[in-house]
């Protein structure tokens, strides 16, 4: 693992040569874009209700997020991060977990701090920018409309977009190849360890944000560029890259 060597104004970087020329930033959804951490415990809570089970904290919940809706229920239902329910238990609570989540997609989740001055910064610099995430297509596109988000985005993917999902390389690269760049020129913006290996795997600089959520970990024992306090600090980290 990379060592995080020196700091300044409240962000702290490798020892890389800043800022790095780039073409694509990634950015992730859930604990770097938007926090979604209140809305998810919601929908998880009233499912867990609705099966009569007793309900959890959020800071618990905020703890199971990082590895997509089902492994969410699964912590849910079984109060492990690797826990395995009863598989008929499971079949039951995965559409009602979707439906309460479907309905409450959008109840206080809100922009983290800096995100929508941070992702005007890098409009203005004339970068791609892209938003990869774990979440459903059902639950990202209408979410990122309702915060006003969507449109800033040349490409979204997201968790069944494709065959495979973070931390696989498959989207960083898919990304890549969509803006014809190599992955050098690539820059992804995350909060968790599915971030920090799927940009390691695809050869792509990797930054995060110390806020979210990585299931409860410290971001700094994470394999990344830079951490950085907000996405307005990242946009300061990366130039656009001559074509």
């Amino acid at each position: 693992m990379n060592k995080l060597l020196f700091s300044y104004a409240n962000t702290t970087v490798n020892k890389l040569n800043f800022p790095l020329a780039a073409k694509v930033v990634m950015i992730d959804l859930d604990g770097t874009l938007l926090d979604t951490a209140e809305d998810l415990a919601l929908a998880a809570n009233l499912m867990l209700r609705e099966l009569d089970r007793p309900v959890l904290s959020v800071a618990t919940i905020k703890s199971y997020i990082g590895k997509g809706i089902q492994r969410l229920v699964k912590r849910a239902l079984t109060g492990d991060l690797a826990g395995e329910p009863d598989p008929e238990l499971l079949e039951k609570a995965l559409p009602i977990y979707k439906k309460h989540y479907a309905e409450n997609v959008h109840v206080n989740t809100k922009p983290f701090p800096g995100v929508e001055e941070g992702i005007e910064r890098l409009r203005q610099g004339g970068f791609h920018l892209a938003c990869i995430t774990n979440k459903s297509e059902a639950f990202t596109l209408p979410l990122l409309r309702a915060v006003g988000f969507h449109d800033c985005f040349e490409i979204i993917l997201s968790g069944d977009s494709l065959p495979k999902r973070k931390p696989d390389p498959m989207p960083l690269i898919h990304i890549c190849q969509h803006f014809k760049v190599q992955p050098h020129e690539a820059v992804l913006v995350g909060d968790s360890l599915n971030d920090t290996t799927a940009a390691r795997a695809a050869g792509c600089h990797v930054f995060c944000v110390p806020y979210g959520y990585n299931e409860g970990r410290d971001v700094r024992d994470l394999d990344c560029d830079a951490i950085v306090p907000s996405l307005v600090e990242a946009s300061q980290l990366i130039i656009k890259a001559a074509s």
